[in-house]
């Protein structure tokens, strides 16, 4: 057996979110037992079907395979294989039916999921629209909108075991009534949060897209016409919103169904949060993904795929995929019914970028999309071979009679492909995620002492090493630039290969989403990468190929677009001075001296005294105190203590403004004459009239030479790079997530 070789994050990672602690917090597990844990666990499902199977033996093939790091499968199995949780699966989809009951049934299962570890994909298609009558109750229903915002208040609430957050999907079917609310619903980055958005889109609206036509919007409860919008108009809505800020993104329902393996149990109405897995209501799917990176072998004129080799990892793959069907511990009983009925397994690939770098393959290439169908053509055709081989000793998946398959070739699984997303798994295996291009190349990180420490891309610091072209001030160039394709030191034959994501026309980005869609079951998670000079134009292009090219949905994310701003190319700009940074963000020390001003507030449990000081920089601290009739003093302070350094930080007043203002209190809600709606409310009122105050300077507050440096000041929070809420390392956005190589943090894997 070999030696795991992990890199320092990845063992981090590991450290912090896989292995078993003890009721302290501490990790009383090795990387090395949680793979011989997972192994012996997932092996014992032999055992189900063959009283004798050599169960030690088997999970010395898994352990071998997952230590090789030749395969790894989804988080939850990793977490959870062998533990008292023994929830394996990665996601879910779960039904919204059009009443309280049903609704409120739907968040208690989703907080369920959520607890055990997994993600959850809605359709909100089935409820009325908003100002539809309820006959029960005489009143109008408030539609699917509303019912979302209390979905993600839900999701809000529930941490995931101290693991995993809460991530889900939101569909919306074009034809419904408030499909422009709901393109419209995540257009304040705020609202909504923990969903990723959709919109189910049919071919019959894409043809009256292309044709300028009307389409009809159709009420869910009645089946009944009750409107009709232009389809150009709604696809130009759904373009715009993309451009602003990613969302949403689209999904092709009709593809979805065309390759549902099993129509007569109904409609696929929707997928995972990631867009990859679609799913009949209380499926779930179990992932895992090969490296592809570790399916080279090395020839006398380089590297080629080793296919032989590659079918090996396939077969025991598929396998391991079928045992977490029977081992997992499925978080409701119909999801487990549901599940063993089509017995849907999902395995995918990563390390892709990094293969075709060992192969001297530009990603943006006709060579690479060649690649890229030939590869998964040939993971695809070997996953069904080796689920053949399953059904002939264990039997069909329970449904296989009524599915659309030939019914001379026995299959074990309903479906074996997909690609998902692997920015957690990646991070373990060393490798790039997914199908998706490289981010970047290099990395400066802080470390303790402000000492920096760059991080290179092994490949590309092996060839760069190999030409004795290596320095670590060549390093921190391309990470200011965040590209090669404009250094000058380094030759035009390693800038043409070593792109980047930002370096590859949007073009091949969909070209490369749809070679690997051709050949895989399920569908393919990538988020196709734009400039921030990208033009909505640009976009459109992008959403019309994806359409054409046949893929089941597209996502894109354009540079710089959204507050929560992803991984960024190592520039920022300020005072419209574009500048490199490379470390997080730190406050500025408090000022010795400052002035302020105080207000009384009235809340609803009394009165709170605001007080907001500034210097010759703006405002810089908030404090707050209580009078005697009470309030929440230690949440106040929190919060005061939070909106200083924030400040210091230089995050704009309008920014915090838009996060404080408005939250409301029931206290403050029963009572009248009120003039906030909350203790942060209140903060945000005066801290809002001392910012007017300085910024007009009509009192005289500010000598004229610090009223002239607060002019100067701009806010740029939607201009930084965003770092990860945990570690403080950049993001990326990729595979329709957003991940942290750093630390592993991952909003939705």
């Amino acid at each position: 057996m070999s030696k795991i070789k992990i890199g320092v994050n990845a063992l981090s990672v590991l450290e912090k979110r896989y292995l078993r602690k003890d009721e302290h917090g501490k990790n009383i597990e090795t990387v090395e037992g949680m793979f011989r844990r997972v192994a012996d666990a997932i092996a014992h499902a032999d055992l189900n079907f063959d009283s004798e199977a050599n169960v030690d033996a088997l999970s010395d093939v898994f352990y071998h395979r997952m230590t090789t790091l030749d395969f790894l499968p989804n988080s939850p199995t990793l977490m959870n294989a062998g533990g008292p949780l023994g929830q394996l699966s990665a996601c879910f989809v779960l039904p919204v039916n059009d009443s309280m009951e049903e609704v409120f049934d739907a968040i208690k299962q989703a907080a369920l999921i959520h607890k055990s570890g997994g993600g959850t994909g809605f359709s909100f298609s089935r409820l009325r629209p908003a100002g539809s009558p309820v006959n029960t109750t005489g009143g109008i229903a408030s539609g699917p909108i509303s019912f979302m915002k209390v979905f993600n208040m839900a999701t809000e609430a529930v941490k995931q075991g101290g693991t995993r957050r809460g991530a889900n999907m939101g569909i919306l079917r074009v034809d419904h009534p408030d499909i422009m609310e709901f393109i419209d619903c995540k257009s304040v980055n705020t609202e909504i949060n923990n969903f990723n958005i959709s919109v189910g889109v049919t071919e019959a609206f894409m043809q009256a897209v292309e044709k300028n036509e009307m389409y009809d919007l159709i009420d869910p409860k009645t089946n009944e016409i009750v409107s009709q919008l232009a389809a150009a108009k709604v696809f130009d809505k759904i373009v715009e919103n993309a451009w602003k800020n990613g969302e949403p993104g689209i999904i092709f329902l009709d593809r979805l169904n065309r390759d549902n393996a099993v129509p007569s149990q109904g409609e696929i109405e929707s997928t995972n949060p990631c867009g990859e897995q679609p799913l009949l209501p209380y499926e779930s799917c179990n992932l895992g993904s090969v490296n592809l990176v570790n399916m080279l072998k090395k020839t006398k004129q380089g590297y080629a795929v080793d296919y032989p080799y590659l079918k090996q990892v396939i077969e025991d793959a598929v396998h391991f995929l079928d045992n977490v069907i029977e081992v997992n511990k499925y978080p409701l009983p119909q999801i487990e019914e549901t599940t063993k009925l089509t017995r849907k397994i999902g395995l995918g690939v990563m390390g892709f970028a990094d293969m075709l770098l060992l192969l001297n393959i530009p990603y943006n290439s006709d060579e690479a999309v060649e690649l890229a169908q030939k590869l998964m053509d040939f993971i695809t055709k070997t996953g069904h071979e080796a689920s053949h081989e399953l059904a002939k000793t264990r039997g069909t998946f329970p449904l296989f009679k009524v599915s659309v398959f030939d019914q001379k070739y026995p299959l074990r699984n309903a479906t074996v492909t997909t690609i998902a997303p692997t920015g957690t798994l990646s991070i373990i295996a060393g490798c790039s995620s997914g199908v998706e291009p490289i981010f970047a190349y290099v990395f400066v990180r802080n470390i303790m002492d402000n000492t920096e420490m760059v991080e290179v891309n092994p490949i590309l610091q092996k060839m760069l090493q190999d030409r004795e072209l290596y320095n670590e001030e060549l390093m921190k160039k391309i990470a200011s630039q965040g590209t090669l394709a404009h250094i000058e030191e380094i030759p035009q034959d390693i800038k043409d290969v070593f792109v980047c994501s930002h370096d590859i026309n949007p073009i091949y980005h969909v070209r490369m989403q749809a070679a690997f869609q051709k050949y895989t079951d399920n569908a393919v998670s990538k988020t196709v990468n734009f400039p921030k000079s990208a033009t909505q134009e640009d976009v459109k292009e992008v959403f019309i190929l994806a359409y054409q090219l046949d893929c089941k949905g597209v996502t894109i994310y354009r540079d710089g677009s959204r507050e929560g701003q992803v991984l960024n190319i190592g520039k920022v700009e300020k005072d419209g001075v574009e500048q490199t940074i490379f470390t997080n963000i730190k406050p500025r020390p408090r000022p010795e001296m400052t002035c302020g001003a105080t207000d009384r507030m009235k809340i609803g449990c009394g009165n709170l005294y605001v007080t907001v000081n500034y210097d010759e920089h703006g405002i810089c601290e908030v404090f707050t105190s209580t009078g005697k009739a009470g309030g929440c003093p230690s949440q106040s302070e929190a919060l005061a203590r939070l909106v200083s350094i924030s400040l210091r930080s230089g995050i704009s007043v309008e920014e915090i403004l838009d996060q404080l203002k408005g939250i409301r209190c029931p206290s403050t809600i029963r009572q009248d004459g009120m003039s906030c709606t909350s203790c942060p409310d209140a903060i945000a009122r005066v801290v809002k009239r001392v910012d007017d105050m300085l910024q007009s300077n009509d009192k005289g507050i500010l000598p004229p030479a610090q009223a002239v440096a607060m002019k100067k000041a701009e806010h740029f929070l939607g201009k930084m790079a965003r770092y990860c809420p945990e570690c403080g390392a950049k993001l990326e956005h990729e595979g329709g997530c957003v991940s942290c190589r750093s630390c592993g943090y991952s909003k939705c894997n």
